[in-house]
């Protein structure tokens, strides 16, 4: 039996895979299936990008944070997102914050489920997303942590005979992905 890893008894998925892969493309579509199904999902994603912007240029928030405010949190009646800014000498050589710094951060009383792009080394249950086509390696079965490995290869086992370990799903199939992961929850 398949079990996710809790997060303060919220179930925690990962989705692995290299990039190209359409990590994001698939949580696109995911999520709307989970939210149909009345899990709340919530979202950490992980980006290779020392900079990045969630606020436009010219607007308050950004302006404020490039005057120098180390923190901006911006709220309405329907969100609020924090920025918090890493002084430059902080940050280099810094490593990446692993995700037992960035949970703490949810709102887990809005939360029956997190999942989690990118992270692949994370010790957390993940689903692999794997297209042969790219000529990257499986992560699975060296992974212990996978439970599943979504694919657009039909019969990946035909490929890869004696390593897949786990249930192989179509990457193509959201409502199969989607069914999979409430039957773990």
């Amino acid at each position: 039996m398949i079990t996710l890893t809790k997060y303060k008894n919220i179930p925690l998925l990962g989705f692995a895979a290299y990039s190209g892969t359409g990590k994001t493309t698939l949580l696109e579509q995911l999520i709307p299936e989970l939210n149909q199904a009345d899990i709340q999902v919530a979202l950490i994603k992980h980006t290779h990008h020392e900079k990045f912007d969630i606020d436009q240029p010219g607007k308050d928030s950004y302006r404020l944070r490039k005057a120098g405010a180390h923190q901006v949190l911006v709220a309405s009646a329907k969100r609020w997102a924090l920025m918090v800014e890493q002084p430059s000498d902080q940050f280099e050589n810094k490593p990446e914050p692993d995700l037992s710094q960035l949970l703490p951060h949810l709102d887990l009383d809005k939360t029956d489920l997190i999942l989690v792009e990118g992270f692949k080394h994370e010790a957390i249950s993940k689903i692999e997303l794997h297209r042969p086509a790219l000529e990257k390696p499986l992560l699975h079965p060296h992974d212990p942590d996978i439970v599943a490995i979504a694919s657009d290869q039909d019969h990946l086992q035909d490929y890869y005979p004696e390593q897949i370990q786990c249930p192989v799903l179509d990457i193509n199939n959201i409502q199969e992905i989607a069914l999979f992961i409430k039957k773990l929850l």
